[in-house]
């Protein structure tokens, strides 16, 4: 084992999202039914560290000024609108229950995946992780660009919790499951992840 390592596995779980501005019920840009899966998000992180695998919180954190924002989101910050997550906001803010300890590690992005444009996968070879564990919203759009990508990148495995995972329908949530199966993806319950060996 390398003198470096921070943990006594290979495995990082990926906490995709998890921010007041896409779960609070006033928040204009919520994921309906996003709220639904904090306790399981919570306890797939409380197992996570008991087992020693690194934690690393993937958000959004945008330029006040939609500078950084996709095209499609950039109406949200023009003429003093929202400015969902912004950066220092309440917005972009982990919600409650759900909290960045030292130890852990935080990759800010702008894009779906959580590899685009970010320092995610340097720091996970530095860290030499070659399995990850997916929980987090929402299913079609972060969560399923992430696993992709870390696909592509031959990871040795890759897991999204299936119930500690949302997207705005059950459906569509099913359907990205669906075809993330197909490519290799282990999709168990957090109970069935909790009571495996890593």
């Amino acid at each position: 084992m390398a003198a470096n390592r921070t943990c006594n596995t290979s495995t990082a779980l990926l906490v995709i999202d998890m921010q007041n501005d896409f779960l609070l019920e006033d928040s204009a840009i919520r994921l309906d039914g996003g709220l639904a899966i904090v306790p399981n998000v919570i306890k797939a992180v409380e197992d996570a560290r008991r087992r020693g695998f690194v934690v690393v919180w993937v958000v959004r954190e945008y330029d006040p000024l939609g500078r950084d924002v996709e095209l499609f989101r950039r109406p949200f910050y023009a003429n003093g609108n929202l400015k969902p997550t912004s950066k220092g906001s309440k917005g972009a803010e982990m919600v409650d229950g759900l909290v960045i300890k030292p130890e852990d590690y935080k990759v800010v992005k702008t894009r779906f995946s959580a590899f685009f444009d970010t320092n995610l996968q340097s720091f996970l070879q530095g860290a030499e992780i070659d399995n990850l564990v997916v929980v987090g919203i929402q299913t079609p759009n972060c969560i399923r660009q992430t696993v992709f990508d870390a696909v592509a990148l031959d990871y040795k495995s890759v897991t999204v919790i299936v119930d500690a995972t949302a997207a705005a329908t059950p459906d569509v949530h099913a359907a990205n499951i669906y075809d993330m199966k197909n490519v290799g993806v282990a999709a168990p319950t957090l109970e069935e992840w909790c009571a495996s060996s890593n």
